[in-house]
């Protein structure tokens, strides 16, 4: 890589590139692995977990003192109230590598008192390193990314998830899903929000939109869209999404067309109490990833100040400034 990288994206890079050598040595024989249940439609195996082991492993040696976040083992690893908190997802599409279907990905997120400072997304079938540091633009591998150009959401192509897990309203992501169907050039879903996001930032979606999404699920890839000239918010247009299990991103043009379908379909409960501490919505909480969709519901009520690690400084995400141009993030007090 031609830039010089900061030392804490060094590190998540080589963390990264860890599991996803760990994943593509299980990836060549798929019939042996133990594979658990985490409830209807979600899958655990033995590499989530290893994967997962070997991030915390490589993260905790470079910083003991850091606070871990992890899909598998939630806040069990690393310090409880450390400023630095990693956002780990070990494979993020674990369902298309238990079938072989080759889209899934490693994301590995650093948040500094509650806002996302260093990102980074391996999809190990690729090769391909999406990364970013706050301030300093987003990258696959050493080509800069920059969102699409498109203005308009009937020529733009849109990626989405479908709802899975107990507790999701289905019937209200199929109207949603039919209403931007209509708006839109095409529909994809390929099974891999961290990827999906990344596909936002290098052009290749216009938008993308999802719901039930937990915070290791976009915490890295929202940093690159950002850092990409993208923009990101819940379906209001609002900042606070990382926590409120309903996210949408795009080009600039294209998100504010897409915050006008969605904002109808936002479940956001909005609250003015103030949080504790960074992260505090996922501290008291995420124990582990098996929590359930009531107790998710609930941390989504946490304050919008903890809960916007991703997103633009200025509010560019209102519907009708929505064709602004991003603003840069600010350099993190590192």
């Amino acid at each position: 890589m031609s830039q010089a990288l900061h030392p804490m994206l060094n590190i998540a890079i080589k963390a990264a590139r860890t599991a996803g050598s760990i994943i593509n040595r299980a990836a060549l024989d798929l019939e042996v692995l133990k594979i658990g249940s985490k409830g209807p439609n979600d899958y655990v195996s033995e590499v989530d977990r290893a994967a997962e082991e070997a991030i915390i492993n490589t993260v905790l040696e470079a910083y003991p003192g850091h606070g871990i976040l992890a899909e598998e083992s939630g806040r069990a690893h690393g310090a409880k109230h450390s400023d630095y908190v990693w956002i780990i997802d070990p494979l993020d599409g674990t369902t298309n590598f238990l079938h072989g279907f080759p889209v899934y990905a490693v994301s590995i997120a650093l948040a500094y008192r509650g806002q996302v400072q260093q990102a980074v997304v391996y999809d190990p079938t690729r090769n391909d390193l999406f990364y970013a540091s706050k301030g300093r633009g987003a990258f696959l591998n050493d080509r800069r990314l920059r969102v699409s150009k498109r203005t308009r959401l009937s020529d733009s192509l849109i990626g989405t998830g479908f709802p899975f897990r107990k507790g999701d309203n289905f019937k209200r992501y199929v109207k949603m899903f039919e209403e931007l169907m209509a708006s839109c050039a095409g529909l994809r879903r390929p099974g891999a929000a961290a990827l999906d996001l990344c596909y936002v930032a290098a052009g290749y979606y216009d938008g993308f939109f999802e719901t039930g999404l937990n915070p290791w699920d976009a915490a890295a890839g929202a940093l690159i869209i950002t850092e990409a000239g993208g923009l990101v918010g819940n379906f209001t247009g609002e900042s606070d999404f990382l926590y409120q299990r309903e996210i949408v991103a795009g080009n600039p043009k294209v998100y504010g067309q897409m915050v006008q379908i969605l904002a109808p379909y936002t479940r956001v409960i909005k609250e003015d109490a103030p949080a504790e501490g960074p992260l505090s919505a996922a501290a008291a909480g995420l124990a582990a990833a098996d929590a359930t969709a009531t107790v998710l519901a609930a941390e989504s009520k946490a304050a919008p100040a903890a809960a916007a690690p991703a997103t633009p400084a200025k509010k560019a995400v209102r519907i009708r400034k929505a064709a602004a141009a991003t603003p840069e993030g600010d350099d993190a007090p590192m």
